[in-house]
């Protein structure tokens, strides 16, 4: 098997994929490879791949079939990478159900790929394991091209358990970079032409590197010159302690949205999901921090049909969605994972109640956001210019609660942050008109 020239990288899932994904091309790049924009010219293929849902890693096994059945003109078969918690969760399961891959590798682990690839050509590479030394510890620095926003990996794993989740037996446990590491790299990103960075962790918020927490190191990521904005996903309710809530009224280069789980509206099945706090106490912290910063925008994550999950406990729920208000907000079916506790827990529900239950909360959400957008219309606020538009002229941009804004912008280019004003408002995004300064 000879060395391949080309590679594609397809990213399934989470934010901290995306980001991995941007290391391993840059892994690829520095072995003298080149990245191509679909799998059909590519010599390698890197599937990287997410396990909390069953279809998620379902996916995968589709792709790799697809793959495997691809013709090309060469007649040269692509070489398959299979990287992330798929990999991690599934590793024996990978090799014996689909003998068209050729390297299976950890999110811990990547940083091997080259060696791994290498390996492959003689045999199968697999690599599953999670060294004690971390892969930060050995990844080249960061390449310094970005565009106007970049995404920065600050802690990974989980300590939490709770009894739906994968995470803790994929990723590990919680371990937070060293916070020189994590401030040099974000100046870095910033330096290549980054305005905007989003912090990212399993529970970003547990972040305590070199004995710096989370709220101190926002305060410092935040002085570097020439970045504008900082956000961070995803937080834990447990984590959200008085220090991070008042760094959103002391830092103005924070921005007001916060995206922060609560799973379920009942205190009762929370306690079966292991979550470590109350609806209560979410709400308490919801209070908390539109006390720090009145404007402040909310997303969360839902989980519907939980085993044992009643009619009132559903209520509870909804009920919780309407206390809130939440600006986006993302649903989904319980999915059974192997190997986790609620996986073993009794009273699991038919499809067809939970299937029923997701639709009547997904209606709530998407009336909410909608409700969310009319309501910033009139409102002038700076949007960061991201990629082109449909429309010749047409630039779209992140507004700071995160919503999608169309601009008519001829003469603007991606990565300038502009003032607009937002004239129209639908259910996914906005549109907005340049304000225009007056000569000086």
């Amino acid at each position: 098997m000879t060395k391949p020239q080309t590679y594609f990288v397809k990213t399934f899932g989470c934010q901290m994929n995306v980001y991995d994904s941007e290391r391993m091309s840059e892994l690829l790049t520095a072995e003298g490879m080149r990245a191509v924009d679909n799998s059909d010219d590519a010599d390698l293929v890197v599937l990287n791949t997410c396990h909390i849902r069953e279809k998620a890693a379902e996916k995968v096994y589709s792709d790799i079939g697809r793959l495997k059945a691809s013709k090309r003109p060469s007649g040269v078969k692509p070489m398959v990478a299979v990287a992330g918690c798929v990999a991690q969760a599934e590793g024996e399961e990978i090799v014996r159900r689909a003998p068209a891959v050729d390297v299976v590798v950890g999110p811990q682990a990547y940083h091997r790929l080259p060696e791994m690839l290498a390996q492959a050509a003689e045999a199968r590479a697999v690599d599953t394991d999670m060294p004690l030394e971390s892969k930060f510890a050995v990844l080249p620095r960061r390449a310094k091209q970005s565009g106007p926003s970049a995404f920065l990996t600050v802690q990974e794993g989980c300590d939490k358990f709770c009894t739906f989740c994968v995470v803790p037996y994929t990723r590990g446990a919680e371990v937070s970079r060293p916070a020189e590491d994590v401030i040099a790299e974000a100046r870095m990103l910033v330096e290549g032409g980054a305005r905007e960075l989003t912090l990212l962790g399993q529970n970003v918020n547990a972040f305590n590197g070199s004995g710096v927490g989370f709220a101190q190191l926002i305060r410092e990521i935040a002085a570097i010159e020439g970045l504008a904005r900082l956000r961070y996903t995803t937080s834990h309710p447990r984590d959200m302690d008085d220090d991070l809530i008042a760094v959103h009224a002391e830092v103005p280069e924070l921005m007001p949205y916060l995206h922060l789980p609560v799973q379920s509206g009942s205190s009762r099945i929370l306690k079966r999901m292991n979550r470590a706090h109350t609806a209560e106490s979410y709400l308490a912290t919801i209070e908390k921090l539109r006390a720090a910063r009145p404007d402040i925008a909310l997303s969360g994550d839902f989980i519907v049909g939980f085993p044992g999950e009643t009619e009132a406990d559903f209520e509870d729920t909804l009920s919780i969605v309407r206390a809130v208000g939440y600006a986006q907000a993302y649903s989904f079916k319980y999915s059974s994972r192997p190997g986790t506790p609620a996986a073993g827990m009794d009273g699991h529900l038919d499809e067809e109640v939970k299937s029923e239950r997701l639709a009547r909360l997904q209606a709530l959400i998407v009336e909410q956001a909608f409700a969310f957008n009319r309501a910033t219309v009139g409102r002038r606020v700076e949007v960061l210019m991201e990629r082109q538009g449909k429309k010749p002229g047409q630039l779209i941009g992140k507004s700071p609660y995160l919503q999608s804004v169309h601009v008519m912008a001829p003469g603007l280019a991606i990565g300038d942050l502009v003032e607009v004003e937002l004239l129209s408002a639908g259910p996914n995004s906005l549109e907005g008109a340049l304000i225009q300064k007056a000569a000086a």
